[in-house]
Formats: structure tokens, sequence, C-alpha cells
């Protein structure tokens, strides 16, 4: 299981890695070309835009994975450990809802926008829109993944992901 949960995250680092570098090298190209030849590529803006939203969703996983987002902590450390415990149940119950609400919501999000098309590439809008689901959907599994180790442990604070 646990080459399986690795695997995963690595794979997720790897998409988005190759996403932020196909993202620079348009950008970049685009950029030079500007300058260079007074020539743009019309779609280079849009497919960044994109990128960034699809990298943005696609991210959130590995960030709450690392305990990136932000967290106040002060309630739980006031707490006693079975307090602790109770709390960190509670948040753990009340992210998955939301994650899961979000999800709900990305989808009929995206089916409402199946008509819209973007201006440059004329991609059908429900893509872009896909990023909100498909990203709540990985920031379910990365917090079941975690969350036997966040309920024994709380957040790690330090610099190292909680799965080292």
């Amino acid at each position: 299981m646990r080459r399986i949960e690795r695997a995963f995250v690595t794979l997720n680092g790897a998409v988005l890695v190759l996403g932020l570098a196909a993202m620079t090298v348009i950008v970049g190209w685009n950029v030079a070309g500007r300058y260079l030849t007074g020539n743009s590529l019309t779609w280079a803006d849009e497919v960044a835009r994109y990128s960034m939203i699809w990298l943005t969703f696609l991210g959130c996983g590995l960030a709450l994975r690392h305990g990136a987002h932000a967290a106040i902590t002060n309630a739980q450390d006031a707490l006693p450990t079975r307090g602790q415990l109770v709390l960190r149940g509670l948040i753990l119950l009340v992210l998955f809802g939301f994650f899961g609400f979000m999800v709900w919501v990305g989808i009929d999000y995206m089916n409402r926008m199946s008509i819209q098309r973007s201006a440059a590439l004329q991609v059908p809008m429900r893509w872009i829109y896909a990023a909100m689901p498909a990203g709540f959907a990985l920031m379910i599994v990365h917090l079941a993944l975690i969350a036997p180790q966040y309920l024994r442990a709380g957040l790690q604070h330090s610099d190292e992901a909680p799965l080292g």
C-alpha cells in the first residue's frame, strides 16, 4: 500500500512539474517572439491561464499532504490529548464533507459551462472547469491517505512530508 501511495504522490508531483515546465516554455516562447519578431502566439496567454488553473487545483492535494495550507492550531494545542484527537476527527469529517461537496458543485458547474468555448483555442470550457472537481477529488484521496497519521499526531510542522 505504501508503494502505491508513493507512486500516486510521485505521479501527482510529476504532472505538476511537467505542466509548469510546459507553461514556462509556452510563455517564454511567447515573450521572446513578441520582443524578437514583434509577433506573439495568439493562444499562449489562454494556455498559460488555464494551465495555472489546472496546476493550482492539482497541487492542492500535495499542499494538504505537506501541511502547506493555512492552519490555526491554537485551539487544538490548548486541548488535552483526548480533546485534540476528537477535534482532529471532527476536522477530518468536515474536510471530507467539504471536499465532496466541492466535487459535486464542480461537476455541476462544469456541466453548466459545457456549451461555452474558450476564445483562442475554442476548447469547450467544461474541460477548463473540470479542474475543480478533479482537484477536490485528489484532495479527498490525499486526505484519506494521511488521515490516520493526522489523527495520531496532528499536523507536521517540518519541511519534510508527513509520510517522509
